[in-house]
């Protein structure tokens, strides 16, 4: 069976004439019979595409091409069929909306630790909060163990949800946590802005750890935004499925629930 390759990272990097940038790698990703996301704006670029190995490969080394990007980590996973059904190459204001002024990722983030310290912190019982940057619907699926959930419907509410946390947070060490790492890019300078002491963050996310470290501490699956829905700590896809109407990841618990009816409703929007 042919595998799928999926790639998926980003690089804030200063970035000009984008609609030319917009066109030039829409049609290489067409050439190479790439699918999926890639999102331009004036603060960088963010990659969510798949396709046969030699046609990755080839994206990689045209956009490491392009002098305004260079180089950056794309993570790896495997997946036996096509997650994606297009191709996108869009111009967005940020490639994370986040709609805080100030907070450029270019220029200042905060400290990126290691998967492999974090995991001897968690090991050793070292004393630290992790926050979950991520939405909901996403924690529902797994989080860290003893997490905090800000519960955020969309993460451009994240800020509001910071004046809720306990103020006695501000004194402890904080890993912030998302899916790739893009979002704890500006999460974490944040958290740091507000007077939060000492702050990090997971460097390659969630995915990243998973691959380096196994998920020793997390509990659960990992929501992806794409057609797997989640991944297990081995990166592999799991059974979920989304909810034909609002698009929530379901559970075996979902299913079970009377307000589950197929192709119409879910638990959460029933």
């Amino acid at each position: 069976m042919l595998q799928v390759i999926n790639i998926a990272g980003y690089k804030f990097v200063r970035l000009t004439d984008l609609a030319s940038l917009k066109v030039k790698i829409k049609d290489k990703c067409l050439a190479l019979g790439l699918k999926g996301t890639i999102l331009l704006s004036e603060e960088g670029i963010n990659v969510a595409i798949s396709g046969k190995r030699d046609s990755i490969d080839a994206l990689k080394h045209f956009l490491f091409g392009i002098q305004a990007i260079g180089e950056f980590e794309l993570k790896e996973s495997i997946s036996e069929k096509m997650p994606f059904n297009r191709t996108l190459v869009r111009i967005k204001k940020e490639i994370i909306a986040f709609g805080v002024e100030g907070i450029d990722p270019s220029q200042y983030t905060s400290k990126h630790l290691k998967p492999k310290e974090l995991q001897s912190w968690i090991e050793s019982g070292k004393d630290f909060v992790f926050l979950d940057t991520r939405n909901e619907y996403e924690v529902r699926l797994g989080t860290f163990k003893k997490a905090i959930n800000p519960h955020l419907d969309t993460f451009r509410n994240f800020p509001e949800a910071v004046k809720k946390l306990d103020p006695s947070l501000k004194n402890k060490p904080v890993v912030t946590f998302c899916t790739g790492g893009v979002r704890c890019e500006k999460a974490a300078p944040y958290l740091e802005k507000e007077g939060f002491k000492e702050v990090y963050q997971i460097e390659g996310g969630i995915l990243k750890y998973f691959e380096e470290c196994g998920g020793t501490g997390w509990e659960g699956e990992c929501f992806v935004f794409d057609h797997r829905v989640s991944v297990n700590r081995n990166l592999q896809q799991t059974d979920k499925k989304l909810c034909f109407r609002c698009r929530a990841p379901l559970t075996r618990e979902d299913y079970q629930s009377k307000k589950y009816i197929v192709d119409v409703s879910c638990p959460h929007c029933a």
